[in-house]
């Protein structure tokens, strides 16, 4: 039993996976509505989440309750972007990814210059840039009639391949790939040790304001990207279209085992805790409530989450303050 708590421990994203198996279950015996049609849906609608959730876990990880909250505007803007320049032509891919990925620099680079070298607080800055972003979007609402999705963006936004969702083979490979930054490289090693202490990681030799704006950068460009292929699927963009997915970011890093608190983070996890959120929302939606309902139950569950997790932080610190005590009367 030790061992499988041991277990647990270590692979935290094992709880949100289960919720998603007990969930899925619970909605297949009270409803007919729920098929492999449906799951594809869920897993699609997932996947945008994912790529959201994954810059978000970035930035958590860097400890100190870093949260990036421009996220939602660098979706909106980016989707805007993409379908005014590309024009509905896979002629004008190009101009429109290329749009799109300065967007996600531009944005990336001001809140890692905001936070690392002027040192205000990631939240404050990020909602800042996020205001100034919605500025932007609100300009280029004029711009939007007419604007068509381009062919090869919208075939791999909702898309398939042998029945599969192109974009659940995307969110799994960018899961894989952060899994691989994260667990493989000295990167990985180098944030979780930023996380888990900066000034111990400073001392260390590790370039903490490199890692921390690293993350910023990760971020917006994964929300820039996310924005385009969400403007593809949809087939047009409007100004509240990444507003769910600030909450839903947060939470589904926080449910699927990272760190809030920072240091540890899991992409398996993520991926989870974005499948477990939108198989909630589904819940809510079968059952009818209204959408102001939807998002405070939500919120319900990420503050429940949260508030285990520095529950278990309390409880560790604890412990090591008796530890260290005990140890300094003995000596």
């Amino acid at each position: 039993m030790q061992n499988l708590s041991q277990w647990a421990a270590r692979n935290r994203w094992i709880w949100s996976l289960i919720g998603v198996v007990v969930l899925w279950g619970i909605l297949s015996l009270i409803t007919d509505r729920l098929s492999l049609h449906s799951l594809s849906g869920v897993a699609t609608s997932a996947s945008f989440l994912v790529l959201a959730a994954l810059g978000q876990m970035f930035v958590v990880t860097t400890g100190r309750g870093n949260i990036d909250l421009s996220i939602a505007s660098v979706i909106a803007m980016s989707a805007f972007a993409s379908l005014i320049l590309s024009s509905g032509s896979d002629g004008n891919l190009a101009l429109g990814l290329a749009a799109v990925l300065a967007i996600g620099l531009v944005v990336g680079t001001v809140n890692a210059v905001l936070v690392v070298l002027f040192r205000i607080p990631a939240m404050i800055a990020t909602l800042a840039t996020g205001y100034v972003l919605a500025t932007g979007t609100l300009l280029a609402n004029r711009h939007i009639a007419g604007a068509v999705a381009n062919p090869a963006l919208t075939f791999v936004a909702a898309g398939k391949v042998a029945g599969v969702p192109v974009m659940l083979l995307v969110a799994l490979a960018a899961v894989i790939l952060s899994s691989l930054v994260l667990g493989r490289l000295a990167y990985g090693r180098s944030l979780s040790a930023v996380g888990q202490n900066l000034r111990a990681a400073r001392l260390a030799g590790v370039r903490t304001g490199r890692v921390v704006a690293t993350t910023f950068l990760i971020s917006s460009l994964l929300a820039a990207i996310d924005g385009a292929l969400l403007s593809a699927y949809v087939g047009g963009a409007f100004l509240e279209m990444g507003t769910p997915y600030l909450l839903q970011s947060v939470g589904a890093v926080v449910i699927g085992g990272s760190l809030i608190f920072g240091g540890g983070s899991t992409a398996v996890g993520t991926f989870f805790g974005c499948v477990l959120l939108v198989l909630i929302v589904t819940t809510m939606q079968i059952a009818g409530l209204p959408p102001g309902t939807q998002d405070i139950v939500q919120g319900t569950v990420v503050i429940a989450v949260l508030a285990l997790a520095g529950g278990s932080a309390w409880r560790r610190n604890t412990r090591r303050g008796t530890g260290a005590a005990v140890a300094a009367r003995s000596a």
